[in-house]
Protein backbone atom coordinates (compact mmCIF):
# COMPACT_ATOMS: atom_id res chain seq x y z
CA UNK A 1 0.00 0.00 0.00
CA UNK A 2 2.79 2.53 0.92
CA UNK A 3 5.35 1.03 -1.81
CA UNK A 4 7.45 3.81 -3.13
CA UNK A 5 8.18 3.81 -7.01
CA UNK A 6 9.05 6.38 -8.88
CA UNK A 7 7.36 7.15 -12.40
CA UNK A 8 9.21 9.01 -14.81
CA UNK A 9 6.28 11.19 -16.76
CA UNK A 10 6.25 14.04 -19.72
CA UNK A 11 4.45 17.24 -18.23
CA UNK A 12 0.93 17.30 -18.58
CA UNK A 13 -0.66 19.24 -21.46
CA UNK A 14 -4.03 21.23 -21.93
CA UNK A 15 -6.41 20.59 -24.89
CA UNK A 16 -4.74 23.97 -26.82
CA UNK A 17 -1.42 22.19 -26.50
CA UNK A 18 0.26 24.53 -23.55
CA UNK A 19 2.32 23.15 -21.29
CA UNK A 20 0.45 22.75 -18.25
CA UNK A 21 1.50 23.81 -14.77
CA UNK A 22 4.13 20.89 -13.39
CA UNK A 23 3.18 19.00 -10.25
CA UNK A 24 5.94 18.36 -7.51
CA UNK A 25 5.74 16.14 -4.26
CA UNK A 26 4.68 17.64 -1.66
CA UNK A 27 7.93 16.15 0.61
CA UNK A 28 10.89 18.43 -1.54
CA UNK A 29 9.74 21.18 0.75
CA UNK A 30 7.62 19.81 3.78
CA UNK A 31 10.60 16.96 4.68
CA UNK A 32 13.31 19.22 5.32
CA UNK A 33 10.96 22.43 7.05
CA UNK A 34 9.94 19.50 9.39
CA UNK A 35 13.28 18.06 10.17
CA UNK A 36 14.37 22.17 10.80
CA UNK A 37 11.52 22.54 13.21
CA UNK A 38 11.78 19.48 14.93
CA UNK A 39 15.77 20.93 15.67
CA UNK A 40 14.05 24.33 16.73
CA UNK A 41 10.82 23.43 18.61
CA UNK A 42 12.18 20.82 21.76
CA UNK A 43 15.30 23.56 22.74
CA UNK A 44 13.04 26.14 22.49
CA UNK A 45 10.26 24.86 24.68
CA UNK A 46 12.75 24.49 27.56
CA UNK A 47 13.58 28.52 27.47
CA UNK A 48 10.02 29.18 27.64
CA UNK A 49 8.73 26.38 29.80
CA UNK A 50 12.03 26.39 32.79
CA UNK A 51 14.14 29.83 31.64
CA UNK A 52 11.07 32.54 31.20
CA UNK A 53 11.17 33.53 27.43
CA UNK A 54 8.17 35.53 26.83
CA UNK A 55 8.70 35.62 23.48
CA UNK A 56 7.90 32.23 23.23
CA UNK A 57 4.72 32.42 25.73
CA UNK A 58 2.74 29.82 23.75
CA UNK A 59 5.05 27.42 24.40
CA UNK A 60 5.08 27.53 28.28
CA UNK A 61 3.45 24.74 29.09
CA UNK A 62 3.42 20.87 28.55
CA UNK A 63 0.67 20.89 26.41
CA UNK A 64 1.57 23.46 24.20
CA UNK A 65 4.64 21.78 23.80
CA UNK A 66 3.47 18.33 22.86
CA UNK A 67 0.79 20.08 20.64
CA UNK A 68 3.68 21.90 18.63
CA UNK A 69 5.53 18.32 18.25
CA UNK A 70 2.35 16.35 16.66
CA UNK A 71 0.39 18.65 14.94
CA UNK A 72 3.32 20.86 13.89
CA UNK A 73 6.12 18.53 13.35
CA UNK A 74 4.43 14.39 12.84
CA UNK A 75 1.34 16.63 10.62
CA UNK A 76 4.14 18.04 8.42
CA UNK A 77 5.50 14.67 8.12
CA UNK A 78 2.21 12.95 7.47
CA UNK A 79 1.40 15.52 4.62
CA UNK A 80 4.84 14.66 2.83
CA UNK A 81 4.70 11.12 2.70
CA UNK A 82 0.50 11.08 2.02
CA UNK A 83 -0.14 14.08 -0.34
CA UNK A 84 2.05 13.00 -3.75
CA UNK A 85 2.26 15.33 -5.90
CA UNK A 86 0.64 18.89 -6.06
CA UNK A 87 0.32 21.66 -7.81
CA UNK A 88 2.49 24.61 -7.42
CA UNK A 89 -0.58 26.65 -5.99
CA UNK A 90 -1.14 24.21 -3.61
CA UNK A 91 2.54 23.43 -2.86
CA UNK A 92 2.91 27.30 -2.44
CA UNK A 93 -0.26 27.54 -0.15
CA UNK A 94 0.32 24.47 2.18
CA UNK A 95 3.47 24.97 2.89
CA UNK A 96 2.23 28.29 3.22
CA UNK A 97 -0.04 27.86 5.49
CA UNK A 98 2.25 25.92 7.96
CA UNK A 99 4.97 27.87 7.64
CA UNK A 100 2.71 30.75 9.20
CA UNK A 101 1.16 28.12 11.62
CA UNK A 102 4.91 27.85 13.57
CA UNK A 103 4.35 31.38 14.25
CA UNK A 104 1.72 30.91 16.58
CA UNK A 105 4.29 29.80 18.86
CA UNK A 106 5.18 33.61 19.29
CA UNK A 107 3.54 36.31 21.55
CA UNK A 108 2.83 39.12 18.84
CA UNK A 109 0.15 41.05 17.52
CA UNK A 110 0.05 38.69 14.73
CA UNK A 111 -0.40 35.25 16.66
CA UNK A 112 -4.60 34.98 15.80
CA UNK A 113 -3.55 34.95 11.95
CA UNK A 114 -0.54 31.93 12.57
CA UNK A 115 -3.27 30.15 14.48
CA UNK A 116 -5.83 30.67 12.14
CA UNK A 117 -3.05 30.04 9.23
CA UNK A 118 -2.78 26.50 11.33
CA UNK A 119 -5.82 25.38 11.22
CA UNK A 120 -6.38 25.95 7.48
CA UNK A 121 -3.14 23.79 7.14
CA UNK A 122 -5.15 20.61 9.43
CA UNK A 123 -8.24 21.25 7.62
CA UNK A 124 -6.56 21.55 4.25
CA UNK A 125 -4.87 18.38 4.85
CA UNK A 126 -7.74 16.41 5.61
CA UNK A 127 -9.82 17.54 3.01
CA UNK A 128 -7.31 15.86 0.52
CA UNK A 129 -6.16 12.90 2.52
CA UNK A 130 -9.47 11.57 3.75
CA UNK A 131 -11.37 11.39 0.62
CA UNK A 132 -8.68 9.18 -0.52
CA UNK A 133 -8.79 6.60 1.82
CA UNK A 134 -12.49 5.86 1.53
CA UNK A 135 -12.23 4.01 -1.49
CA UNK A 136 -10.25 1.12 -0.01
CA UNK A 137 -11.45 -1.87 -0.72
CA UNK A 138 -10.41 -3.54 2.20
CA UNK A 139 -11.57 -2.35 5.90
CA UNK A 140 -7.93 -2.15 7.21
CA UNK A 141 -6.99 0.66 4.71
CA UNK A 142 -10.26 2.34 4.69
CA UNK A 143 -9.35 2.81 8.59
CA UNK A 144 -6.95 5.35 7.84
CA UNK A 145 -9.58 7.79 6.68
CA UNK A 146 -11.49 8.56 9.90
CA UNK A 147 -7.97 7.77 11.25
CA UNK A 148 -6.50 11.23 9.41
CA UNK A 149 -9.76 13.31 9.86
CA UNK A 150 -10.03 13.14 13.88
CA UNK A 151 -5.72 13.78 13.54
CA UNK A 152 -6.33 16.88 11.33
CA UNK A 153 -9.55 17.66 14.17
CA UNK A 154 -7.31 17.29 17.09
CA UNK A 155 -5.45 19.75 15.47
CA UNK A 156 -7.74 22.35 14.75
CA UNK A 157 -9.09 21.40 18.46
CA UNK A 158 -6.01 21.79 20.50
CA UNK A 159 -5.63 25.70 19.31
CA UNK A 160 -7.61 26.62 21.90
CA UNK A 161 -5.17 26.31 24.38
CA UNK A 162 -4.10 29.01 23.30
CA UNK A 163 -6.25 30.75 24.31
CA UNK A 164 -7.24 29.49 27.51
CA UNK A 165 -5.97 28.12 30.84
CA UNK A 166 -5.22 25.15 31.58
CA UNK A 167 -8.48 22.99 31.68
CA UNK A 168 -9.69 19.51 32.98
CA UNK A 169 -9.62 18.40 29.60
CA UNK A 170 -6.03 19.23 28.74
CA UNK A 171 -4.48 16.20 29.56
CA UNK A 172 -6.87 13.32 28.24
CA UNK A 173 -6.93 15.41 24.74
CA UNK A 174 -3.23 15.39 24.87
CA UNK A 175 -3.21 11.97 25.57
CA UNK A 176 -5.82 10.91 22.75
CA UNK A 177 -3.47 12.49 20.28
CA UNK A 178 -0.52 10.58 20.63
CA UNK A 179 -2.28 7.54 20.83
CA UNK A 180 -4.28 8.30 18.11
CA UNK A 181 -0.62 8.79 16.09
CA UNK A 182 0.44 6.08 17.57
CA UNK A 183 -2.05 3.86 16.21
CA UNK A 184 -1.53 5.89 12.64
CA UNK A 185 2.54 4.83 13.17
CA UNK A 186 1.87 1.05 13.51
CA UNK A 187 -0.20 0.75 10.74
CA UNK A 188 1.78 3.13 8.48
CA UNK A 189 5.62 1.75 9.92
CA UNK A 190 3.81 -2.24 9.25
CA UNK A 191 2.92 -1.23 5.54
CA UNK A 192 6.35 0.60 4.82
CA UNK A 193 8.68 -2.21 6.94
CA UNK A 194 6.74 -5.09 5.56
CA UNK A 195 7.04 -4.77 1.75
CA UNK A 196 10.54 -3.66 2.18
CA UNK A 197 11.94 -6.56 4.03
CA UNK A 198 10.05 -8.59 1.55
CA UNK A 199 12.06 -7.31 -1.17
CA UNK A 200 15.01 -8.02 0.39
CA UNK A 201 14.74 -11.16 1.42
CA UNK A 202 13.42 -12.54 -1.83
CA UNK A 203 16.47 -10.82 -3.41
CA UNK A 204 18.90 -12.21 -1.03
CA UNK A 205 17.92 -15.49 -0.08
CA UNK A 206 15.03 -16.33 -3.06
CA UNK A 207 12.61 -16.62 -0.28
CA UNK A 208 9.42 -14.77 1.29
CA UNK A 209 8.97 -13.12 4.57
CA UNK A 210 6.14 -12.89 6.79
CA UNK A 211 5.13 -9.55 5.39
CA UNK A 212 1.96 -7.51 6.01
CA UNK A 213 0.75 -10.18 9.01
CA UNK A 214 -3.15 -9.15 8.39
CA UNK A 215 -3.95 -10.58 11.36
CA UNK A 216 -1.74 -8.80 13.58
CA UNK A 217 -2.70 -5.86 11.80
CA UNK A 218 -6.06 -6.23 12.03
CA UNK A 219 -5.73 -6.99 16.00
CA UNK A 220 -3.81 -4.17 16.72
CA UNK A 221 -6.40 -2.12 14.64
CA UNK A 222 -9.03 -2.94 16.99
CA UNK A 223 -7.31 -3.12 20.73
CA UNK A 224 -5.35 0.62 19.74
CA UNK A 225 -8.62 2.09 18.54
CA UNK A 226 -10.43 0.83 21.74
CA UNK A 227 -7.91 1.92 24.21
CA UNK A 228 -8.16 6.06 23.40
CA UNK A 229 -11.89 5.39 24.80
CA UNK A 230 -12.19 3.04 27.07
CA UNK A 231 -9.05 5.16 28.73
CA UNK A 232 -11.84 8.23 29.26
CA UNK A 233 -13.39 6.58 31.96
CA UNK A 234 -11.89 5.37 35.05
CA UNK A 235 -13.63 2.60 36.14
CA UNK A 236 -12.37 0.97 32.94
CA UNK A 237 -8.73 1.90 32.47
CA UNK A 238 -7.54 -1.39 33.91
CA UNK A 239 -9.08 -3.03 30.46
CA UNK A 240 -7.72 -0.42 28.25
CA UNK A 241 -4.46 -1.24 29.84
CA UNK A 242 -5.02 -4.40 29.07
CA UNK A 243 -5.00 -3.40 25.45
CA UNK A 244 -2.16 -2.15 25.12
CA UNK A 245 -0.39 -4.27 27.08
CA UNK A 246 -1.71 -7.21 24.11
CA UNK A 247 -1.20 -4.25 21.81
CA UNK A 248 2.75 -4.13 22.63
CA UNK A 249 3.29 -7.78 22.79
CA UNK A 250 1.83 -8.09 19.59
CA UNK A 251 4.07 -5.11 18.26
CA UNK A 252 7.11 -6.55 19.19
CA UNK A 253 6.06 -10.43 17.97
CA UNK A 254 5.32 -8.59 14.72
CA UNK A 255 9.15 -7.32 14.47
CA UNK A 256 10.74 -10.76 15.60
CA UNK A 257 8.88 -12.46 12.78
CA UNK A 258 9.67 -9.92 9.96
CA UNK A 259 13.20 -11.45 10.88
CA UNK A 260 15.64 -8.66 11.55
CA UNK A 261 18.27 -11.39 12.60
CA UNK A 262 18.13 -12.28 8.16
CA UNK A 263 17.94 -8.40 7.40
CA UNK A 264 22.00 -7.75 9.18
CA UNK A 265 23.58 -6.09 5.54
CA UNK A 266 20.84 -3.83 5.91
CA UNK A 267 20.81 -1.48 8.54
CA UNK A 268 17.97 0.62 6.83
CA UNK A 269 15.69 -1.94 7.50
CA UNK A 270 17.06 -2.47 11.01
CA UNK A 271 16.90 1.41 11.91
CA UNK A 272 13.20 0.53 10.73
CA UNK A 273 12.49 -2.25 12.94
CA UNK A 274 14.24 -0.76 15.79
CA UNK A 275 11.88 2.63 15.48
CA UNK A 276 8.69 -0.01 15.20
CA UNK A 277 9.93 -1.48 18.30
CA UNK A 278 9.32 1.49 20.11
CA UNK A 279 5.83 1.45 19.53
CA UNK A 280 5.57 -1.62 21.49
CA UNK A 281 8.24 -0.53 24.11
CA UNK A 282 6.25 2.62 24.47
CA UNK A 283 2.52 0.37 25.01
CA UNK A 284 4.37 -1.98 27.52
CA UNK A 285 5.01 0.67 29.69
CA UNK A 286 1.65 2.82 28.76
CA UNK A 287 -0.24 0.00 30.38
CA UNK A 288 2.19 0.22 33.53
CA UNK A 289 0.98 3.67 33.69
CA UNK A 290 -2.30 3.29 33.41
CA UNK A 291 -1.74 0.75 36.30
CA UNK A 292 0.58 2.37 38.86
CA UNK A 293 0.48 6.22 37.52
CA UNK A 294 3.66 7.15 39.02
CA UNK A 295 4.95 9.35 35.71
CA UNK A 296 2.22 9.40 33.81
CA UNK A 297 4.70 10.92 31.05
CA UNK A 298 7.00 8.08 30.59
CA UNK A 299 5.29 6.43 28.25
CA UNK A 300 4.23 9.75 25.61
CA UNK A 301 8.30 10.40 25.78
CA UNK A 302 9.02 6.54 24.43
CA UNK A 303 6.08 7.37 21.82
CA UNK A 304 7.69 10.83 20.67
CA UNK A 305 11.31 10.12 21.12
CA UNK A 306 12.01 7.31 20.39
CA UNK A 307 8.88 5.54 17.77
CA UNK A 308 8.42 8.92 15.89
CA UNK A 309 12.07 10.05 15.91
CA UNK A 310 13.72 7.00 14.85
CA UNK A 311 10.54 6.06 12.41
CA UNK A 312 10.33 9.60 10.86
CA UNK A 313 13.65 10.18 10.27
CA UNK A 314 14.09 6.41 8.31
CA UNK A 315 11.01 7.07 6.55
CA UNK A 316 11.77 10.36 4.97
CA UNK A 317 15.47 9.43 4.52
CA UNK A 318 14.70 6.25 2.78
CA UNK A 319 11.87 8.18 0.64
CA UNK A 320 14.20 10.39 -0.72
CA UNK A 321 16.98 8.46 -1.37
CA UNK A 322 14.48 6.24 -3.29
CA UNK A 323 13.43 8.44 -5.59
CA UNK A 324 17.35 9.71 -6.09
CA UNK A 325 17.48 6.08 -7.58
CA UNK A 326 19.74 5.07 -5.12
CA UNK A 327 20.37 2.36 -2.50
CA UNK A 328 18.90 3.23 1.40
CA UNK A 329 21.50 0.87 2.95
CA UNK A 330 24.26 3.29 1.64
CA UNK A 331 23.11 6.31 4.26
CA UNK A 332 25.52 6.00 6.32
CA UNK A 333 23.45 8.58 9.42
CA UNK A 334 20.92 6.31 9.49
CA UNK A 335 22.11 4.14 12.39
CA UNK A 336 23.74 7.54 14.35
CA UNK A 337 20.49 8.83 13.93
CA UNK A 338 19.04 5.52 15.61
CA UNK A 339 21.61 5.59 18.74
CA UNK A 340 21.11 9.69 18.74
CA UNK A 341 17.05 9.12 19.32
CA UNK A 342 17.67 6.22 21.74
CA UNK A 343 19.62 8.23 23.77
CA UNK A 344 17.50 10.72 24.14
CA UNK A 345 14.21 8.98 24.68
CA UNK A 346 16.61 7.08 27.92
CA UNK A 347 17.88 10.78 29.27
CA UNK A 348 13.97 11.99 28.95
CA UNK A 349 12.74 8.98 31.07
CA UNK A 350 16.24 8.86 33.07
CA UNK A 351 15.25 13.30 34.28
CA UNK A 352 11.63 11.60 35.91
CA UNK A 353 13.86 10.21 38.85
CA UNK A 354 17.39 12.46 38.50
CA UNK A 355 16.65 14.59 41.17
CA UNK A 356 17.99 18.15 41.06
CA UNK A 357 20.17 17.26 38.04
CA UNK A 358 16.55 16.50 35.88
CA UNK A 359 17.06 19.77 34.02
CA UNK A 360 21.11 19.21 32.76
CA UNK A 361 19.60 16.00 31.75
CA UNK A 362 16.39 17.32 30.04
CA UNK A 363 18.67 19.88 27.96
CA UNK A 364 20.95 16.62 26.95
CA UNK A 365 18.07 14.97 25.97
CA UNK A 366 16.89 17.80 23.42
CA UNK A 367 20.12 18.97 22.31
CA UNK A 368 20.64 14.96 21.02
CA UNK A 369 17.18 15.04 19.51
CA UNK A 370 18.22 18.67 18.17
CA UNK A 371 21.54 17.30 16.55
CA UNK A 372 19.89 14.39 15.43
CA UNK A 373 17.21 16.45 13.48
CA UNK A 374 19.76 18.74 11.71
CA UNK A 375 21.42 15.87 10.34
CA UNK A 376 18.81 14.73 9.10
CA UNK A 377 17.97 18.16 7.47
CA UNK A 378 21.56 18.20 5.97
CA UNK A 379 21.00 14.43 4.84
CA UNK A 380 17.73 15.78 3.13
CA UNK A 381 19.25 18.16 1.59
CA UNK A 382 22.62 15.67 0.14
CA UNK A 383 20.36 13.97 -1.33
CA UNK A 384 17.37 16.44 -2.82
CA UNK A 385 20.86 17.71 -4.27
CA UNK A 386 20.88 14.21 -6.33
CA UNK A 387 17.58 13.96 -7.78
CA UNK A 388 17.83 13.29 -11.27
CA UNK A 389 17.42 15.56 -13.62
CA UNK A 390 14.24 14.19 -15.20
CA UNK A 391 10.96 15.06 -13.56
CA UNK A 392 9.79 11.85 -11.54
CA UNK A 393 6.74 12.36 -9.71
CA UNK A 394 6.58 10.15 -6.82
CA UNK A 395 3.10 7.42 -7.04
CA UNK A 396 0.21 8.08 -4.07
CA UNK A 397 -0.13 5.10 -2.13
CA UNK A 398 -2.56 2.77 -3.59
CA UNK A 399 -4.90 0.91 -2.16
Amino acid sequence: MFRPNVKPLALPTGEDGVTASPRRPAWRWLFPLAALHAALMVPLSLLALYHGWDILSQLASPAAHARELLFGFALAVIAGYLLGPLSQRQQVGLVGLWLVGRMGILDWPGSVLATLADALFALWLAGLLVPRFLAAKKWRNRVLSPLLGLICLLAVVTLTWRYQDDMPTTAPLMHQSVLWLVLLMTFMGGRIISPAVNGYLMSRYRMAGAGVQPQIESALIVLLGLAPFLMLWGALRPLAAWLVLAAGLLVLWRVLRWGPGQCRERPDLLVLMLGYSWLGIGLLLLARTWWMPEHASSALHVFTIGALGTLSSAVMLRHVILRARQRPEAEWALVPLAGLFATAAILRLWALDAGSGWLAILWCSALLWSLAWLLVAWRLRYWLARMPSGRAVSTRPDN
